[in-house]
């Protein structure tokens, strides 16, 4: 390959050094870094701190070609390790070698410690040369205030476009000085999957989703461990570290990474178990959705106890979930913690509080955001901070005591709520509920359409809905109904009932929609989802 070496291009000096835990990481420690591909060998000499003696780890290399260079990778997994102890080392080659950085391996039946949590830290401006720096500079003071975390564990979106090497090359210098000494342990998000077919600044054209995951794997495949599905790694990854097992889920393939990811999670006997996957199934964007994931990630993700995401770029933290349903003790579900945004970035929607949602903040002030995790046995307390010292929130679970605290009750309803992409329906719906008539739940059509900002058209004993680019039509009593003026046939007849409203199927409106709803059975809210984001808004005539 013969490319002109673009700005922040490889050389024979190491650079992108980066520490990950794949191993023990009690006694072992990898560090990768990047060169020009003229540069063959490489190697680690590392020490026990405060001692003279140099031992050598030889390196794994390979080469990734780029959009843009061609660089070689090295990967040295230094094994031998003591338990508890502190290192020194350098890696690179003979000739060209990086300064001295230090590194501290896990102590032995650690049950007690902490690491650090960050999201959506990406950045795609100036074009050519993302500026990262006041990302490195809040990661710098966030571990100037918590110098005793052991790892950073990111949910995603570590770029704003992974598809082109700039974006990393941006990422790379955004943790300079910092990712050299505390492993950096990354999940996948949906723009460090996204490329451009011609990358131009402000008129980039075909945009795609790579699957798999190209740049992502082929640059970290010596950093993380390449334990997930064949052929989807390392976007799919596991690791330890004390009590705690760590599962980093990608956004493809979802059935294959749930079979994958249960087979794994039923075969751990680690005290918490611990995942991340960068899309909030307990979203707070009002246009939001979990159907292309939540369905088919269910059982793995209900496996976990505390489950990270990202996003949306704003703080959430759900009541324990599982199976569609709310509970009050850690025991009863999966936490789903929503890791708001690392790099100044308001959410790009208006975010709203959901019925699963414990604890919520919009984060729409231009602050950057941080959760710390403390380990302690069977307790874990998170701690969530503005980078101004507010702290958002914190919570305590305790497996002991099988608490979540502060205290928060999940909601149970005396009268069948209903609830749109997580938003209570509430004024529009007080007293008009949903109804079960011989075992068939019904809902009031027009009311629900309205909440949504449907066009609803409403004459004597019909009713017509055209939303989400399709439009329906309802008639009471009758078996019958039409969308995009194909005839279909109801379950049971529509029917009137509160405030002379018109009460469709719940199964025969959603079809009609491409919907889906369920009842949640503790609770007792009938919950409707679309997958689609699309707003809708009746044209005005």
């Amino acid at each position: 390959m013969n490319k002109q070496k673009p700005v922040r291009g490889s050389t024979p000096q190491p650079d992108h050094i980066m520490l990950t835990i794949n191993g023990d990481a009690r006694n072992t420690m990898t560090v990768t870094w990047r060169t020009c591909t003229e540069v063959t060998t490489g190697y680690v000499l590392y020490r026990k701190k405060d001692t003279a003696e140099w031992l050598r780890c030889n390196a794994e290399d390979h080469v990734f070609e780029s959009d843009i260079d061609e660089s070689r990778i090295f990967s040295a997994h230094i094994g031998g390790l003591q338990a508890g102890t502190k290192y020194e080392y350098t890696c690179g080659s003979d000739t060209d070698r990086s300064c001295v950085f230090s590194f501290e391996t896990e102590p032995e039946n650690c049950t007690k410690f902490s690491f650090v949590c960050v999201s959506d830290q990406q950045c795609g401006e100036p074009f050519a040369k993302p500026d990262y720096s006041r990302f490195n500079k809040f990661l710098r003071d966030v571990l100037a205030k918590h110098p005793d975390v052991r790892f950073i564990y990111t949910g995603g979106d570590n770029t704003d476009c992974g598809q082109h090497e700039q974006q990393w090359n941006g990422m790379f210098s955004g943790c300079e000085g910092i990712i050299e000494s505390i492993p950096y342990m990354m999940t996948m998000g949906n723009h460090d999957n996204r490329g451009y077919r011609i990358y131009r600044e402000h008129d980039s054209e075909g945009r795609f989703y790579a699957e798999p995951a190209t740049f992502f794997n082929e640059q970290f495949k010596g950093a993380y461990a390449c334990n997930g599905p064949e052929g989807w790694t390392p976007e799919n990854y596991t690791f330890d570290y004390g009590n705690c097992h760590f599962t980093v889920y990608g956004v493809n393939e979802p059935e294959l990474v749930n079979a994958w990811s249960a087979k794994d999670l039923r075969a751990c006997d680690k005290t918490w178990k611990i995942a991340s996957y960068h899309f909030p199934i307990c979203y707070s964007i009002p246009e939001g959705s979990n159907y292309d994931a939540y369905p088919m990630m269910m059982e793995c993700m209900e496996m976990n106890d505390i489950l990270f995401s990202g996003h949306e770029h704003n703080f959430a933290r759900s009541f324990p979930r599982r199976n569609e349903q709310l509970f009050d003790r850690p025991s009863e579900g999966t936490v789903h913690y929503m890791l708001g945004n690392a790099n100044g970035h308001p959410p790009g929607s208006r975010s709203l509080w959901k019925v699963w949602h414990a604890a919520f903040n919009p984060q729409e002030e231009y602050r950057f955001f941080y959760t710390v995790v403390e380990v302690d046995g069977n307790k874990m307390t998170l701690t969530a901070y503005f980078d101004d010292g507010r702290i958002v929130d914190r919570c305590i679970i305790d497996k002991d005591r099988d608490e979540i605290q502060p205290y928060a009750v999940a909601p149970v309803y005396s009268q069948t709520r209903l609830v749109y992409k997580g938003s209570d329906i509430g004024l529009a719906a007080c007293q008009t509920p949903a109804v079960n008539r011989d075992g068939i739940w019904y809902v009031p059509a027009s009311v629900i359409a309205h909440y949504i900002g449907a066009d609803v058209q409403t004459e004597k004993g019909t009713i017509t809905v055209s939303m989400y680019g399709t439009t329906a039509t309802f008639t009471e009593n009758s078996t019958e109904y039409t969308v995009d003026g194909t005839q279909h046939s109801h379950c049971a007849p529509v029917v009137r009932l509160h405030r002379a409203q018109l009460y469709v199927p719940a199964d025969d409106f959603c079809k009609a929609f491409n919907m889906k709803w369920c009842h949640a059975v503790r609770n007792n809210f009938l919950s409707i989802e679309k997958e689609s984001e699309d707003k809708p808004v009746p044209a005005q005539p």
